[in-house]
């Protein structure tokens, strides 16, 4: 479903500020895998998510979603490929506007569409039963402004938004490190669900090694711009975080300094 091969971006090339966040990054990811990112700061987790999103166009290398060649196209046309969740849970939403809004909009996502006044009841009865499976009693407040709901609401709201439509790639940004401890574990159990009922092949980077751990079927550690741990299956089922740091440890030949990561 996605095929990164020898992906390379510097950012202020030929200056002092030069950094590379891609170093020759190669990764496969089959139909239907969820697969958790970990690393430190700069490891270049989101410069990945940004290189596939379109957000950056790489100075070298190819992205292939679905056998589609995407590395050139613009941002706006991979919306058809794509569904993302970001950090903040202010994105991802319009919050002048409806729940029922914002649905309506995050249904047409990627297909040519005409201006329309208002939802149609059909659409709100369909939305109603969507927002039913978050469990959070936002079937009954269709008509409430987004920016009047918790982060933790918002979130789940942004992420049944986000894979509504089936895409080939849910890209999930630490899309739950601006939330407290409980309502976190919620957004997390909300995720797995919607990725398993829907089948969906799913990236989630993620500050917390025990969350990469716990959530998916396969996990990469990320440092320098590439990957240098990649487990999945009954390996990864049985991993610690103590076996990941060993992992860490011998693949990069130092230590993970990223206390946030390991006590989260």
């Amino acid at each position: 479903m996605l095929k990164i091969t020898n992906l390379q971006k510097t950012f202020n090339a030929g200056t002092i500020n030069a950094k590379t966040a891609l170093d020759g990054l190669d990764l496969h990811i089959k139909k239907g895998d969820f697969v958790t990112v970990i690393g430190g700061n700069g490891a270049g987790k989101s410069t990945l998510q940004n290189a596939i999103a379109g957000v950056w166009k790489p100075d070298f290398g190819t992205i292939e979603i679905d056998g589609v060649d995407v590395t050139n196209m613009p941002e706006h046309k991979r919306a058809q490929f794509l569904g993302r969740v970001f950090q903040d849970p202010m994105r991802g939403t319009a919050p002048d506007m409806e729940i029922a809004e914002n649905l309506s909009i995050a249904s047409k996502r990627g297909i040519r569409r005409r201006f329309v006044r208002g939802v149609r009841k059909a659409d709100r009865e369909y939305y109603r039963e969507l927002l039913k499976t978050l469990d959070l009693g936002l079937e009954d407040r269709l008509s409430t402004k987004v920016g009047l709901l918790s982060g933790g609401q918002r979130q789940a709201l942004t992420l049944l938004m986000a894979s509504m439509n089936r895409p080939k790639l849910l890209l999930l940004d630490e899309h739950t490190a601006a939330l407290d401890p409980k309502t976190a574990a919620k957004v997390l159990e909300i995720t797995d669900r919607i990725v398993k009922e829907n089948e969906l092949t799913t990236l989630m980077i993620t500050h917390n090694m025990k969350d990469a751990i716990a959530h998916g079927n396969r996990l990469i550690m990320m440092q320098n711009g590439r990957i240098i741990v990649d487990v999945e299956g009954e390996e990864k089922q049985k991993l610690t975080v103590e076996d990941l740091l060993k992992l860490f440890a011998q693949a990069s030949g130092s230590e993970f300094a990223n206390d946030r990561a390991i006590l989260a």
